[in-house]
């Protein structure tokens, strides 16, 4: 019955894949690692302040190194634990089963899968196909994503993601899976012109006076 690239059946269940990555604590917490280094360099203006303060007031070299280099891994644990936390939550991929008429679903999640629940707890799925298009003469292509909202009975799960696929083929395909348990499915496509820059006007007006006043 899966017939869009996100939706992907299997033996026991029929998956919409969000986002492809592993599932569990652990690698939550290893894949918020490597992000987790931008932190300190984030912070590197407060904390070469620190370092400055601590020279001019006479401290050794030697001391000012081991107090940056003590402030730069507390700003890389915290910054771990604040984006792992806040990781915790992404909904990787939305599982129903059986594959063929779902009567169960569950959340999979960066740290694991919820506990399964009826499917009619899933009141509605709502997809917003948001585009931004080039505005004339700009060289870039349109910006294209996707919103899913996921309206469960006394909760709501809404996320934004990357898209490049046909947002039509992608809804009609969860009606024909979602319809037979009386989930609706809505699809909304919202387009927009991207802004143009603007020139800075302080400069313009500036270079207009010096050449008025040359040709005087």
């Amino acid at each position: 019955m899966a017939t869009d690239p996100l939706l992907r059946q299997g033996a026991d269940s029929t998956d919409l894949v969000l986002r492809v990555g592993p599932v569990g604590p652990a690698w939550n917490a290893l894949t918020s690692a490597g992000q987790a280094l931008l932190t300190p360099l984030a912070l590197a203006v407060p904390t070469l302040i620190v370092a400055l303060w601590m020279a001019l007031a006479g401290a050794r070299a030697s001391t000012v190194f081991v107090v940056v280099g003590v402030i730069a891994g507390l700003e890389y644990l915290i910054g771990w634990l604040a984006l792992a936390s806040s990781r915790a939550r992404d909904i990787l991929r939305v599982e129903f089963a059986p594959a063929g008429v779902p009567a169960s679903l569950r959340l999979v999640r960066a740290v694991g899968p919820d506990d399964w629940l009826p499917v009619k707890t899933l009141r509605e799925v709502r997809l917003t196909h948001k585009v931004v298009e080039p505005y004339q003469g700009d060289y870039k292509p349109a910006d294209s994503t996707l919103e899913l909202e996921l309206v469960l009975r006394g909760d709501r799960e809404r996320l934004t993601l990357p898209f490049g696929g046909d947002p039509q083929r992608l809804a009609d395909a969860l009606k024909a899976l979602l319809g037979p348990a009386g989930v609706a499915v809505a699809l909304r496509t919202e387009r927009s012109t991207r802004d143009r820059p603007q020139r800075n006007s302080g400069w313009t007006s500036g270079g207009s006076a010096s050449a008025g006043s040359g040709g005087g």
